[in-house]
């Protein structure tokens, strides 16, 4: 197997240290979004719906573990009650933002479960990994980490499918490109450290009931790459002076420092200093942020 190529440039001044395609979704969005999320580290109230994100991504994960003549649409919603104890013992602000009444809150978990299981048949999969923590380190030093919901390995080729659940509803026709962001980026991850290019991205859209599969190669992740790479220089530049622009758009009704944001007559706290190092670390991805 060739070895991937590399991109020709001198590594540049360093200042932002890693990033997920999360944070770099945030950048990408609103430079001050990613400012107050990364630099700040402001808190951010969860909501019902991203809670019921990590519920359901919980729920498919321990799924896998029952063998495979058990791996049911019964034994799926039975395990929505017990996942969401074992949630809010590790995040019990969970549990004050969906309040004491979670009856109707966990009933809507099922439908999502069931569009799962008409999208896909779990007793035909063995995955090779779930929840799997994916990491390398570019020519630059850029760190590039993520969390990929499941990986199938293909036991006769050697094949990798990289797998993501999606409790939202499928982008319109045009917006797929944004979609497929988030797992060019896995797929970049798993060349880079393993040397093959995954076969297939495929995203399972729970909340419309649709499939979204994409065939990567070397050129499209080379490209993504490059893109990342150009982020990262852009980013440290904004680290460098102190600038992060906010970019107001619709999806700032749903931001959780509109209040501080200028483009809404806020004022955000000072920039605070960067570590000793100089460099700025993303924060481990979760599978909410991902969702």
């Amino acid at each position: 197997m060739p070895v991937p190529e590399t991109l020709p440039h001198d590594p540049p001044a360093r200042r932002v240290g890693s990033l997920s395609p999360s944070r770099a979704s945030d950048f990408m969005q609103c430079p001050l979004l990613f400012r107050f999320r990364t630099v700040d580290r402001l808190p951010e109230k969860p909501s019902p719906v991203a809670i019921r994100g990590t519920l359901v991504h919980s729920v498919l994960e321990r799924l896998f573990d029952t063998p495979r003549e058990g791996r049911t649409l019964a034994a799926a919603l039975d395990l929505v009650a017990p996942e969401w104890e074992r949630l809010i013992e590790t995040e019990p602000e969970a549990a004050e933002a969906i309040g004491s009444d979670t009856s109707d809150w966990l009933a809507s978990a099922a439908p999502l479960l069931e569009t799962y299981f008409q999208l896909e048949d779990p007793t035909r999969l063995e995955p090779a990994e779930r929840e799997l923590h994916v990491t390398c380190t570019l020519e630059d030093g850029l760190v590039l980490r993520g969390y990929v919901d499941r990986l199938d390995v293909a036991p006769a080729t050697g094949d990798m499918r990289i797998v993501d659940y999606k409790t939202g509803k499928a982008p319109r026709d045009g917006f797929e490109a944004k979609a497929m962001f988030q797992m060019r980026f896995y797929a970049l991850v798993l060349w880079r450290a393993r040397g093959e290019v995954p076969k297939l991205l495929q995203l399972l859209y729970l909340g419309s009931g649709e499939l979204l599969r994409y065939e990567p190669t070397e050129s499209d992740l080379l490209a993504t790459e490059r893109k990342l790479t150009a982020l990262a220089q852009r980013i440290d530049q904004s680290l460098t002076t102190g600038d992060f622009l906010p970019n107001k758009t619709k999806l700032c009704d749903w931001c959780d420092h509109r209040a501080i944001c200028p483009a809404w007559g806020g004022t955000p706290p000072p920039m605070p200093a960067i570590d000793a190092d100089g460099v700025v670390q993303s924060p481990e991805p979760t599978a909410t942020e991902e969702d």
